[in-house]
């Protein structure tokens, strides 16, 4: 029985998901219905972006469809309990994969399998309970399959099931597989169950997602994405290197910025589109680029910086080192973000911020992703509209 009241759990989770808000419910913004609504909302990664409880008697069906499209290859998709949080499920992907994880008194099981999801393309996913097995098949074909068994045989058949999108009601530290929470993907045209019971939203409004995509950063002028420096790997001799690609004619604002431990910039990268330029800022020197490059890149070395326009693969502009520290003392500690002008060192707010699709950063020869982010993940991490 308790797999049976898992797989509603997890089935009812998304049943209702898509309309813009509807109306309220003690206090409590609610939702229903069966369009688009998008996962990644910026907010707390752990918490749920709506959630809702049913009764297990009222429960008839135990088979839901949907659609779910992302090209984010990590985070959590939605999340069920037995309303304690003792007897638990997750959906998420994992490196592109999807993952069951299934905690049931004395047995706790996870298992990864089926095809690749982070494609951008929408995907029908049919979960379902079978005997003793949570069953869910991707576009009509098998994709993965958990079964298990616990000695604790007892039935559950009275109380309710908790259910969660975009997040857990449980500890992260219950997890079997460690995950990044943050999921920039959807969900459509859900059809679920004999429920129809609305979700209440802890948001104030509800994002709804792009009709076309593509990969990529988007930012919307609404914030950055900060990393200390110290995660990177920077020596003496290679220094740190940062490069963007993307239609800079298309963006408009900081692309990047650097600064030091002790609250000076060093460096940073912003796109006019009024004037179709690309300005640089490197201490007190400040050039111009036409923008019409795919690709950017900025290397802070011991003593100079250098700038590359990868329009004709040569170096753009080169600057040698103003005072001391070097520019590699000076980076250790500092702080580097993308998608917004740091302010002094003791402000996190930021300004001057980007509009526009990065369809790649690299930071170190490294792709990187925003999830990482140490604080204003604003940005849509995977995914930029078309």
């Amino acid at each position: 029985m308790f797999l049976k009241a898992v797989a509603v759990g997890l089935l009812l989770a998304v049943c209702l998901i898509g309309r813009r808000v509807e109306g309220q419910r003690r206090g409590k913004k609610i939702v229903s219905g069966d369009s688009l609504i998008y996962l990644g909302q910026d907010r707390n990664p752990w918490k749920p972006l709506i959630r809702t409880a049913a009764n297990i008697s009222e429960i008839r069906s135990i088979k839901s469809t949907f659609q779910f499209r992302t090209y984010d290859p990590e985070g959590v998709i939605f999340y069920g309990d037995s309303g304690d949080a003792q007897d638990w499920f997750i959906l998420s992907l994992k490196d592109g994969f999807p993952l069951m994880q299934i905690s049931k008194g004395d047995v706790q099981v996870s298992v990864t399998g089926g095809p690749k999801l982070n494609d951008g393309i929408w995907h029908t996913l049919d979960v379902g309970s079978k005997g003793k097995f949570v069953v869910l098949d991707v576009d009509n074909l098998p994709g993965l399959v958990v079964g298990m068994h616990s000695q604790q045989t007892k039935e559950v058949v009275s109380g309710q099931i908790r259910l969660a999108l975009g997040g857990l009601l449980a500890s992260k530290d219950k997890m079997i597989v460690e995950l990044d929470p943050q999921m920039d993907g959807c969900v459509r045209d859900g059809r679920w169950l004999n429920l129809s019971m609305p979700w209440e939203v802890d948001e104030d409004e509800l994002l709804l997602c792009h009709q076309n995509i593509q990969p990529g950063s988007y930012f919307a002028q609404e914030g950055f994405s900060l990393f200390n420096t110290s995660v990177f790997d920077i020596d003496e001799e290679s220094g740190l290197t940062v490069g963007l690609s993307g239609n800079f004619s298309q963006m408009d604002g900081t692309l990047l910025s650097v600064m030091s431990s002790e609250g000076e910039l060093l460096g940073a990268l912003r796109a006019d589109n009024k004037t179709n330029k690309l300005h640089v800022t490197i201490g007190k020197h400040k050039d111009e680029l036409t923008n019409n490059c795919k690709r950017l890149q900025i290397t802070f070395l011991r003593s100079k910086v250098e700038v590359l326009q990868t329009l004709d693969k040569s170096i753009a502009f080169s600057y040698d080192q103003e005072s001391t520290p070097g520019y590699i003392t000076a980076l250790r500690g500092g702080r580097l973000a993308i998608g917004g002008l740091l302010g002094d060192r003791e402000d996190m707010v930021g300004s001057h911020f980007l509009t526009g699709c990065l369809e790649k950063i690299q930071i170190q020869g490294n792709n990187i992703d925003l999830d990482t982010a140490l604080k204003d993940k604003s940005a849509s991490s995977h995914s930029c509209p078309v």
